[in-house]
């Protein structure tokens, strides 16, 4: 089931432009997406699990989002690469904008023209997108409230079954045109857009986070007054 928050008009004309592109996925991502070894959503089965859903943005606003700082914390810990900031004031309309204009979405810096980047942008999309142990497709994304990715002119949207071609690599016959620069492409950055649930740190992924670290910070206060090393925040392990 996929709820989506979106305009009648805005989801008309998304649906009208996905239907333009070609059926086929992006030609370096895979067709499909099987259950990932270690995936982090399968410790929380017990959780109902987020719906599918997409938020789209609609003006510029600054402000911090903990569940985007917390995205950005995880990736580094758990993935090659490193951030290129969150936060862009790009509008594409009266009210339309990008993810990043309402600091709702990450870009980290991967190159696809080196090998190695790109197997680690895959295996890091691969594990968004698995399957978790009770059958839920792309769980970590809905538990983490991921709802956009863009990376070497792939797309994968929430509700979507598997990616297709970024429209911006398009030539006018549908074609991976060769013109585009490496950013636009996303050949140079993998794109993470969240839900307004996700950048809030709302959904049951971060819940558990915060949590854990309520924990820590009551441990961590024991610890200094006991005259023990105190914990380092580095010293709490993500899930």
């Amino acid at each position: 089931m996929v709820a989506r928050r979106t305009p009648l008009a805005v989801s008309l004309c998304t649906l009208l432009l996905l239907a333009l592109l070609p059926a086929a996925a992006a030609e370096a991502w895979p067709h499909a997406f099987g259950p990932v070894a270690g995936n982090p959503a399968n410790k929380l089965l017990a959780v109902p699990i987020e719906d599918s859903v997409y938020d789209p943005a609609t003006r510029c606003t600054k402000r911090e989002r903990p569940g985007t700082e917390a995205l950005i914390a995880w990736l580094e810990e758990h993935a090659e690469g490193e951030s290129w900031g969150s936060y862009r004031c790009e509008r594409w309309g009266r009210h339309s904008a990008s993810l990043h204009a309402e600091n709702r979405a990450v870009d980290w810096h991967l190159d696809a023209s080196r090998p190695a980047d790109r197997r680690e942008a895959d295996r890091l999309i691969a594990l968004l997108l698995a399957p978790d142990r009770a059958g839920n497709a792309q769980a970590l994304a809905r538990r983490m409230g991921v709802e956009e990715i863009i990376w070497n002119c792939g797309y994968w949207g929430a509700g979507m079954d598997g990616p297709r071609r970024y429209s911006a690599c398009l030539d006018r016959r549908g074609r991976i045109s060769r013109r585009v620069d490496p950013t636009t492409a996303h050949r140079d950055h993998v794109h993470l857009g969240l839900t307004k649930a996700g950048a809030a740190a709302k959904t049951s992924f971060w819940q558990l986070h915060q949590a854990k670290t309520r924990n820590f910070d009551h441990v961590h206060y024991h610890r200094e007054v006991s005259g023990v090393r105190p914990l380092l925040r580095r010293d709490v392990r993500w899930v």
